[in-house]
């Protein structure tokens, strides 16, 4: 029986990756680092490029840190940006989150930020992340709410980017509204014990307006978003033009802000 493979919304690009690439433990996982100590064996899922896999690794050594990720190509990615570092406790393999190929009660926690809202089946898979927690293990997932995002001046391509995004992403049978959703799919995983809360990436500064803005410009017209928004007739090639010119407005905006919402859980096996 073939392992169902879910069509990813953002895709690989360098825009995605630069992203991707921006994030650590520190801003992507704080509800979880208070939970770590030296010992723990830990599987991230969907490590993307690595980055908040290197923190936990360093984080629970000398337990171990397995980083996996559906992506051959992502995972090449991790393990060239990181080969240089000294990290034997942790390794970056090809895997995917409905069929792990993990023995059961594997692992003292599970980590996955931002993959449930890319997922057509959720609640299996964080069935399958359960599958290989010890008991009284801890699940930790973190994923964005779209549409709880923030941001001004208003704009109404921006609202109309986040019309295309949420109506892409229904196409892939995901879930961009994901964050708020959590606390209600872990429980259908049969996790107990959930510990819930929320935190924001924040961009208002110069720097920071112009790396989302930027960043974003070049993904309305680049990444797989924007392929796809095109193949499902959503959207036409001139209007994706004027969605990137609005993300570069803003970011040149010295009042500019925008605010990414995520919701987090943290849950006993």
């Amino acid at each position: 029986m073939s392992v169902r493979r879910d069509q990813y919304t953002h895709g690989h690009h360098e825009s995605v990756l630069r992203s991707h690439r921006w994030r650590t433990a520190e801003n992507s996982a704080g509800f979880l680092l208070g939970h770590l100590k030296p010992g723990l064996q830990l599987l991230d899922v969907g490590c993307g490029p690595g980055t908040i896999s290197v923190d936990l690794s360093r984080l629970v050594a000398p337990g171990r840190v397995e980083a996996v990720d559906i992506s051959r190509e992502v995972i090449e990615v991790a393990q060239s940006i990181h080969r240089e570092q000294d990290l034997e406790n942790l390794s970056f393999s090809v895997d995917n989150v409905y069929e792990l190929s993990f023995d059961d009660s594997s692992f003292d926690v599970v980590y996955a930020h931002q993959v449930l809202q890319h997922l057509s089946d959720p609640v299996a898979a964080l069935r399958e992340m359960r599958r290989v927690l010890r008991a009284d293990g801890l699940l930790a997932v973190r994923d964005a709410d779209y549409g709880a995002f923030a941001w001004s001046p208003s704009d109404d391509r921006l609202t109309r980017w986040m019309e295309i995004y949420h109506q892409v992403t229904r196409a892939n049978n995901a879930e961009a509204d994901a964050g708020r959703r959590l606390p209600r799919w872990v429980r259908e995983a049969g996790f107990r014990s959930l510990e819930v809360s929320s935190s924001n990436w924040t961009y208002f500064t110069e720097p920071e307006r112009q790396w989302w803005g930027q960043l974003w410009a070049e993904r309305v017209l680049h990444s797989d978003f924007a392929e796809q928004a095109l193949a499902f007739a959503l959207v036409t090639t001139d209007e994706l033009h004027e969605i990137s010119n609005a993300f570069l407005e803003w970011a040149n905006d010295g009042d500019g802000l925008f605010i990414v919402v995520n919701g987090e859980v943290l849950a006993q096996r």
